[in-house]
Formats: C-alpha cells, structure tokens, sequence
C-alpha cells in the first residue's frame, strides 16, 4: 500500500511536470492554471471572511452576555455590605427583652428598628436578594457552609438543625452562605 502510494505521488509529480512544459507552449493552458488558481485564492478569501463573520459574532453574544451578567449582578458587592447592617439589626431585634418592650419609650425606639428591618427586606426583595433556607434542609455545599456538627436523635444526620449566620442569594447567585450545624448521630 505504500508502494501505491509513492507511485500515485510519483505520476502526479510527472504529470505536473508535463504540465508546466505544456503550459510554457500553449496559451491557454497557462491562462486555464491562472484562472484554477484564482478560483482557489477566491474560495480561501471567502473561507477567511466566512470565519471572521463567524467569530465577529461569537464575540458579540459573548459581550452581551457579560453585559446583562454585569448589570444583573453590579450590585453584588453593594448587597454584602448590606448583609452586615441586616445582621445587626436583627441581633438587636433578638436581644431585646420583654422588660424593654413594656416600656413605653423603649417600645417606640424599637418599633423603629423593626421597621427599618422590614424596609431592609423589602429592598432586599425588589433586588432579588433572598434569605437561604437553612433549617430541617439538607447541608447543600453550594448554599450553606458547616460550622459544627450536632448529635440529635431527632433530625436525620446531615439535615441542617442549627443556623448562625443565614445566607443570601441574589437571584441565582450566592451572595453568602448560611453558617449551620448539621446533625449527626448520637455517640
């Protein structure tokens, strides 16, 4: 098969040959091997154009798509910081007795503390940010972060029983993860 193979190549090497001498005395051989080769810089050159429209399109889907990401998620960083004030506010919240809710005065303040929670929510809602459910949900890697495990009898082992800190998305991203205890079986 080898053999065949070098003597196709060795008749094609002489058939150009004759080719060429041929070509020096007649004319129109000549201007027919012009013509061939223009016909092939013609379809390289549509080739070439083909694959620059091509990629010129590739990239400019690809640029839209990073812009709509970018405008999508250009607050991100913004909401994080958001994500600290929330948790203060929500420990203050917690931390208040029933003592300091009987007063009158202090009933006041914290009304207003409550309500500027509520609008944090809010805001966080018209923004797509949403609270990561944490609690009797199975430990996801992708939304929640394991801080400690807990022996319980009463949750399956890997189901969240705890939260610490929660987590927030926005829209389909992880802005930060839940801070949990997971359980696991008793000693």
């Amino acid at each position: 098969m080898i053999e065949a193979t070098k003597d196709e190549e060795q008749l094609h090497d002489e058939a150009e040959e004759l080719r060429k001498e041929t070509a020096q005395g007649a004319p129109e051989v000549a201007e027919h091997d012009q013509v061939a080769g223009l016909e092939k810089q013609l379809e390289e050159a549509r080739s070439a154009a083909l694959y620059a429209a091509a990629e010129t399109q590739n990239v400019r889907r690809r640029l839209e798509q990073e812009l709509q990401q970018a405008t999508s998620y250009a607050a991100a960083g913004f909401a994080r910081d958001m994500l600290a004030i929330k948790d203060h506010l929500d420990r203050a919240l917690a931390a208040v007795g029933a003592d300091l809710r009987a007063d009158k005065t202090a009933s006041q303040f914290l009304a207003g503390i409550e309500a500027t929670s509520r609008e944090l929510d809010a805001v966080f809602a018209r923004h797509g940010i949403n609270r990561v459910n944490s609690i009797g949900e199975a430990l996801d890697p992708h939304r929640h972060q394991a801080m400690m495990e807990i022996p319980s009898g009463d949750a399956e082992p890997g189901t969240i029983v705890e939260e610490m800190q929660p987590g927030y998305m926005m829209k389909d991203r992880l802005l930060r993860p839940a801070l949990v205890g997971v359980a696991k079986k008793p000693d």
